[in-house]
């Protein structure tokens, strides 16, 4: 066990400064990492529950059959996935953890979170960045979203999932640029990316919102909000997020 409190990297970003840190809990005795944008926290090692959920649902509506090599034994390595928003790993850690993941573009703005990453400093993503799936690239989601996509090697290339955890909630945005993606058109230009089948969720810190789903109804064929529960160390109760999942026609 190290100091109690470390503030493990820092830099000013043109959305804020963002910093990683850890500190030990005296109560629960584990080491609780934490991302902060200024004074705002962005994340804790201590919810990932949703965060993980996020890959776990966002997956599950895909079947092997949406896959194009679907008659592989069991399906392995055969869905191209793309992760919007990297922080402290969970997501993308769950994704590989689907055998059927053949491909992981991990889709962040901040190089300096890749590099949290690439130096291991978080030890519950470890691996992540090794695996000869994963690749980081470095860029805003929501411009790519809307211009020749995720791959700057591939323009146009399409995917089966997109899995998205940047903002707080389509409501509470961490940049006043991102509001035009949680509409009908900004999703539509994101659907663009997305193979026949393919599938879009999204994490949010907040109730699922009636107007948000209607939104994301007019663009998909098919919708749902998932309440994510989860014990909250810190209340003693319990916490929820939403999961958004929608998915285009095969």
């Amino acid at each position: 066990m190290g100091a109690r409190f470390e503030e493990l990297a820092w830099r000013e970003t043109p959305i804020g400064a963002i910093s990683l840190r850890r500190r030990r809990d005296p109560a629960l005795q584990v080491d609780v990492y934490e991302v902060k944008l200024d004074d705002d926290f962005l994340m804790s090692s201590l919810f990932p529950v949703a965060e993980i959920e996020l890959a776990r649902l966002g997956l599950a509506a895909l079947s092997d059959e949406d896959a194009p090599d679907g008659d592989q034994p069991d399906g392995e390595h055969t869905l191209d996935v793309v992760v919007g928003g990297l922080g402290l790993g969970y997501t993308a850690r769950t994704a590989l953890d689907d055998r059927r993941v053949g491909s992981l573009l991990v889709v962040e703005a901040i190089e300096d979170v890749i590099d949290w990453h690439r130096r291991g400093l978080l030890p519950f993503a470890a691996g992540l960045a090794d695996d000869p799936r994963t690749r980081f690239v470095r860029a805003d989601f929501f411009a790519a979203a809307g211009a020749d996509g995720f791959d700057p090697d591939r323009p146009g290339r399409r995917f089966h999932a997109v899995l998205l955890d940047v903002d707080h909630s389509p409501r509470n945005v961490l940049h006043p640029s991102h509001a035009a993606f949680y509409t009908p058109d900004g999703l539509r230009r994101l659907a663009v990316h997305l193979r026949p089948g393919g599938v879009f969720a999204l994490w949010s810190d907040d109730p699922p919102d009636e107007d948000f789903s209607r939104v994301l109804a007019e663009v998909f064929d098919d919708a749902h909000a998932h309440v994510v529960t989860f014990p909250n160390p810190l209340t003693g109760g319990k916490s929820a997020n939403t999961v958004y999942v929608a998915r285009l026609a095969a």
